[in-house]
Parts: structure tokens; C-alpha cells; sequence
């Protein structure tokens, strides 16, 4: 018969109590760094739906087609920089004599102070012969 008791038997070892702290502190580990970086992909979200708005609000303020014309505008709106670049555009196939519409390039560059930035290009039809 063996002289060890049941209670000498039972329970973990130091070693085995270490190694199970270690693999707890490597999944909490992994899992700090997953919430981590899902804090920051929200946060960059939040700027870009920002930055959005405000170039939405920006686009939707230009002036009508007929009244657009190119050159440069800039200013500051809700905390950012913003610019507005309209140049006419040259298209292949393009037959001025009989062409009702010019095509304007309006490029939009938008900027907080924080460095966060969007730039959103587009086209707008403006009638041949407006102002």
C-alpha cells in the first residue's frame, strides 16, 4: 500500500499553475489587442463618415450649372479646411460646335486639423455658353 494520502494527490502543481497563467495572459493578451484595434477602426470611421458629411454639404452648396464656373473657392466649414478646384475638361470625340454641354472637373479636398483628409472628384455638365 502506498503511504500517500489522498490529499497529497490532489491539486496542481506550481508548474502546472504557471503554465495556465501564462496561457491566460497570452488570450488576454490577443484579446486587449483585437479590442484595440477595433477602437481605432471605429474611430476612423467616425472621422471618415464626418469628412463625408461635410464634403456632401460642401458639393450641395456649389452654385447651379448654369452659374458654375471654373476656378478655385476655399474656406472652413465644421472644423475643416476645405477646397474646391472646377477646370474644364478636354474629351476625346467632342464636337464644340455642336455640343450642348461642357463637362467641368470639380475636385473637392477636405481637411481637419487633426490631419484626417478626403479628397471626392466629380463631373458636372454645365450648358455650353453659361457664364
Amino acid at each position: 500500500m502506498s503511504r500517500r494520502s489522498c490529499s497529497d494527490a490532489a491539486g496542481f502543481t506550481l508548474i502546472e499553475a504557471l503554465v495556465a497563467l501564462a496561457i491566460i495572459t497570452v488570450v488576454l493578451g490577443a484579446i486587449g489587442s483585437v479590442i484595440a484595434t477595433t477602437t481605432r477602426g471605429t474611430r476612423s470611421i467616425d472621422q471618415h463618415l464626418a469628412l463625408s458629411g461635410t464634403a456632401e454639404t460642401l458639393l450641395a452648396d456649389l452654385p447651379a450649372r448654369g452659374l458654375l464656373k471654373p476656378g478655385r473657392q476655399s474656406g472652413e466649414l465644421a472644423g475643416s479646411r476645405w477646397r474646391v478646384d472646377v477646370a474644364p475638361m478636354n474629351v476625346a470625340g467632342g464636337n464644340p460646335a455642336t455640343d450642348r454641354f461642357v463637362p467641368l472637373a470639380v475636385n473637392l479636398r477636405l481637411q481637419r486639423a487633426d490631419g484626417a483628409a478626403i479628397q471626392i472628384t466629380t463631373v458636372k455638365l454645365v450648358p455650353r455658353g453659361a457664364p
